[in-house]
């Protein structure tokens, strides 16, 4: 078994994984975790799983996602979207672990105002190190958005019902998102440092002569050099300066090409290719999109 990859598709079968009793809903679920057990046979299972999840819990729950492993103190939540590996590391005992896990379906949101605007909530693909670190205050309204939709599945299952934990769990994710801009606001050093590590590690890039070699790096490329998500790292880089990392990365080759256009002695097919650019007219594309005017404009206007 542990030499196997589940696939996770449904909430039933969650349950049944898990042994539960049949889900009040096929499409959403809430976990009570201290009544989760995990016994020696499941360590080193992977799933992969077709849901997506948010979890509070007050300590090491066994599960990694990815090569991380959650393992943290009091009022962290955490989030996975569908098709992230998931691994159990560790047997987990009744009333050893307490908190909640919300599972639900992308169906249940599919055709819902969520639904267009859940990938915006980029949390769900930040690693365990970035997770929401909660005050007692916030634990209680997220525990409150998880109550209310609990309340629905267990006491209420009518037309409206889909509407509502739709709604719930959106207003869920918006709190989130503002807990989140807290975090970034009381860790404004540790991410101006990053900020700092960032435009060092581009400076570098273009002096080594990489864009030349490499091409324009993407933001995968930084992020794991300074140990982060690319979504957590771009939006600190947002939060920090206004701008993501994408965008940031798209300024800084502007700006080099606007020192090189002033030299007559380089065509702007060989700026195009020592900044990284396979073919010219993309750096035209790009050049004009950033300041309203092609290369060739730009040289003469200047």
């Amino acid at each position: 078994m542990k030499d196997e990859i589940i696939q996770l598709k449904s909430i039933s079968q969650l349950h049944e994984l898990s042994g539960f009793e049949k889900p009040k809903h096929p499409l959403v679920s809430i976990i009570d975790v201290s009544q989760w057990e995990i016994p020696e046979a499941y360590v080193g299972l992977k799933t992969v799983s077709s849901l997506y999840s948010i979890g509070l819990k007050d300590g090491s729950c066994g599960l990694q996602y990815g090569r991380n492993t959650y393992d943290f103190d009091e009022g962290v939540l955490f989030f996975a979207a569908p098709n992230q590996v998931q691994s159990i590391t560790k047997t987990q005992k009744k009333n050893e672990v307490h908190g909640w896990m919300l599972f639900f379906h992308p169906d249940l949101i599919r055709n819902t105002a969520l639904g267009q605007i859940i990938d915006s909530y980029h949390f769900f693909s930040y690693d365990v190190h970035e997770a929401l670190h909660l005050s007692d205050a916030e634990q209680r309204t997220i525990t409150d958005c998880v109550n209310l939709i609990k309340n629905e599945i267990y006491e209420r299952i009518d037309n409206h019902s889909q509407a509502v934990i739709s709604s719930t769990i959106e207003l869920l994710l918006k709190l989130s998102q503002r807990y989140y801009e807290r975090q970034f606001n009381t860790r404004s050093a540790q991410n101006s440092d990053v900020v700092s590590q960032f435009h060092t590690l581009l400076k570098g890039y273009f002096e080594k002569g990489l864009l030349r070699e490499k091409g324009i790096p993407n933001v995968e490329y930084f992020a794991e050099k300074v140990h982060l998500s690319s979504n957590y790292f771009s939006d600190v880089l947002k939060k920090e300066t206004g701008l993501n990392a994408k965008d940031q990365i798209s300024e800084f080759v502007i700006d080099k090409a606007k020192t090189m256009l002033l030299r007559e002695t380089d065509s702007i097919s060989g700026i195009a290719y020592e900044l990284g650019f396979n073919y010219p007219h993309y750096f035209g594309r790009l050049f004009k999109k950033k300041t309203g005017m092609t290369p060739l404009e730009y040289r003469q206007q200047n």
